[in-house]
């Protein structure tokens, strides 16, 4: 028996499947060395399975109004908004806002949603109407959890015995301004902390108009201010009166200055007071330098 030459053989079988198995080992390393993963090139090879990170995006459908963010005449909707804020922040009636938008149902607005908040070209200007005796009557906000109202029999305009101020700057919509109501101030205008002044009173006593105008808000819909009138007095004005316990206007009625208006109370607060804000082309101003000096 010839063992050492079988022996030779052997070896050299083994020595041969040795080498082969390193030549399949190094390809592969260099292989999974060379190829990226499929995820993160972002595309899957034809023929391939396509992994879920690999499917092409669905497109994002675009809120209405999106091409006209950041245009002057625009605002984007943000976390807690609605449209009585958006027309208090921006001095229009949320219903004039509605209509310009299009929009069915005002309590539906969406976060990034884009509104127009200034008259289209095509719209003619958007001007407080004259006063009149007899104001049509409009319902308030649905869903708004609107207070009782009561009958414009009782809102009985009272004649008041302040003097009329000059509103600071002279132009033509500027107006003069009676104090809203009698009590003493309590807190002064801040224009981050407090939009406004408050005023002290007792539960029932009259909030009366401060200038002439037409209601575009009477409700409970904005939070942090009760029950609230909200009157449009001309292109430039808007005036704001928070708390009261009774209503005593309605939506679209016109109202004269020292009109009564309200009933002074406590609605979403912690004591009776009446607050109070002038909004000039929406941005709110301290009402201590438009009302007359007491």
């Amino acid at each position: 028996m010839n063992h050492p030459a079988r022996a030779g053989r052997l070896n050299g079988l083994m020595a041969v499947s040795l080498s082969l198995l390193l030549t399949l080992l190094v390809g592969c390393s260099s292989r999974s060395l060379t190829n990226a993963p499929v995820e993160d090139r972002g595309t899957a090879r034809t023929g391939s399975s396509m992994s879920p990170t690999s499917a092409p995006a669905k497109p994002v459908a675009q809120l209405p109004g999106a091409e006209n963010a950041g245009k002057p005449g625009f605002y984007t909707v943000k976390p807690g908004d609605t449209m009585i804020r958006i027309g208090l922040d921006s001095g229009q009636n949320w219903r004039d806002i509605t209509r310009w938008n299009t929009i069915d149902n005002p309590n539906q607005i969406e976060v990034g949603q884009v509104l127009r908040i200034t008259p289209p070209p095509s719209a003619p200007g958007v001007v407080a109407r004259p006063v009149t005796t007899q104001a049509p009557v409009s319902t308030a906000l649905p869903a708004q959890g609107v207070s009782s109202v009561k009958p414009t029999a009782n809102a009985v305009p009272q004649t008041s015995t302040e003097p009329p101020a000059s509103a600071p700057s002279g132009g033509e919509d500027d107006l003069a301004w009676l104090w809203p109501a009698q009590g003493a101030q309590l807190a002064g205008f801040d224009e981050v902390k407090n939009k406004g002044i408050d005023i002290a009173g007792h539960a029932g006593e009259p909030v009366i108009a401060s200038a002439d105008g037409r209601v575009v808000y009477s409700g409970a819909g904005l939070r942090g201010y009760g029950n609230l009138i909200i009157l449009k007095h001309n292109n430039t004005y808007l005036t704001a009166y928070a708390h009261n316990q009774t209503l005593l206007v309605k939506e679209d009625q016109s109202v004269r200055k020292g009109q009564k208006i309200a009933e002074m109370g406590s609605s979403d607060t912690d004591r009776v007071k009446l607050h109070f804000e002038i909004r000039r082309q929406g941005k709110p101003v301290d009402p201590l330098k438009y009302l007359p000096t007491r």
